[in-house]
């Protein structure tokens, strides 16, 4: 008789969608009126939402507003630093803004045992509904279990005008479940690594319909860009089932997170996801030329040229990405790629 492993799943409890929602915070979700709160947020966003914020939340001060620079363990000690020395009696911490405040606020929240609340204001990733935070160090990226949001609370009106770069980068993000997917299946095929089939097909789904909405996506459709915001929820909750970061993060993103450590010249997490999903279905034997029609409809990047990274740093990249997470088997650890070879590759994928 086979032994039942213990699997636990741990998901959002509130998804709240609509037009309007930042400016009534209060009244769509009532523990956000009734408790002290904190929010944690980036510089730029702050001053282009504050009046929004200060309507949807009436005991606000710019004195529980924690304003981060990026998602590194330094921007997540000194947040918990402030708001332990004035802020102790916080009930409430909300994340409000892009992936590296929602990162921030969901790692602090949980070092705090805080519950934590995401309010996204672009689609530009899949963070916005896990329990995981991505850490970069100076060689390997971390995916860190901490605990899902409480509550997730998109105002489409907001993340709607968010600019069009953010929205094709949530694009790429979504997309990149693709290979994530048959890089899962992969592990579970030589290395006999747990796989979650509805998890999977879960992220899948989710690609796929974002897929039939590339045109609209590009053009700034809100019910295109209204169906991105859910296929990114969705692929927090899969990860959620799956109890990893496994259903929505396979070698494109370690070739993502192989250009933030060794690359001189930097894009967008899911505009450098977008390509990485180019360049691993082709070496998964998919339709690289789907993704890519995809990608350009969505007005995502394709080539070197259009991310603003030259071809030795992707070329490095490329070489690389197998060394950022030496614990998950992907489709790079089948292939030997010296800089002839990730020069060849992406040269017939076009990147290059």
């Amino acid at each position: 008789m086979v032994k039942l492993k213990i699997h636990k799943m741990e998901l959002p409890k509130t998804v709240i969608i609509g037009k309007g929602l930042l400016s009534k915070l209060s009244e769509v979700y009532s523990p956000i009126g009734s408790g002290e709160i904190a929010i944690i947020t980036g510089p730029h966003i702050f001053q282009v939402i504050k009046e929004k914020l200060y309507d949807g939340i009436p005991n606000l001060d710019d004195s529980r507003v924690i304003k981060v620079q990026s998602s590194s363990w330094g921007e997540i000690d000194k947040a918990i630093h402030l708001l332990n020395k004035h802020h102790r009696k916080i009930q409430l911490i909300l994340g409000v803004g892009g992936g590296k405040s929602i990162d921030v606020a969901k790692m602090v929240a949980y070092k705090l045992n805080k519950p934590f609340i995401s309010v996204p204001t672009s689609p530009s990733h899949d963070g916005i509904s896990s329990q995981f935070v991505s850490i970069k160090d100076s060689r390997y990226a971390y995916s860190i279990p901490t605990k899902p949001p409480l509550a997730i609370i998109v105002d489409i009106e907001v993340v709607h005008t968010a600019p069009r770069r953010l929205i094709a980068s949530g694009f790429g993000d979504a997309i990149a479940k693709i290979t994530a997917v048959k890089d899962w299946q992969l592990a579970r095929d030589r290395v006999g690594e747990y796989y979650g089939d509805y998890a999977a097909n879960l992220a899948l789904l989710g690609a796929k319909i974002v897929m039939k909405h590339a045109s609209g996506i590009g053009r700034g459709k809100v019910e295109s860009i209204r169906v991105l915001v859910e296929a990114l929820i969705s692929d927090g909750v899969a990860a959620g089932i799956a109890g990893s970061s496994r259903p929505c993060s396979g070698s494109e993103h370690l070739f993502s997170h192989a250009l933030d450590m060794f690359s001189t010249e930097h894009a967008l997490h899911g505009e450098q996801c977008g390509v990485g999903t180019i360049i691993m279905s082709y070496l998964h034997g998919l339709d690289h030329n789907r993704i890519k029609r995809a990608l350009r409809k969505a007005g995502a990047p394709t080539t070197a040229e259009e991310l603003g990274i030259s071809e030795n740093n992707l070329i490095t990249a490329l070489i690389k990405a197998k060394e950022v997470r030496p614990d998950r088997y992907t489709i790079l650890n089948e292939i030997e790629i010296d800089k002839k070879k990730a020069r060849e590759i992406l040269t017939s994928v076009g990147v290059i």
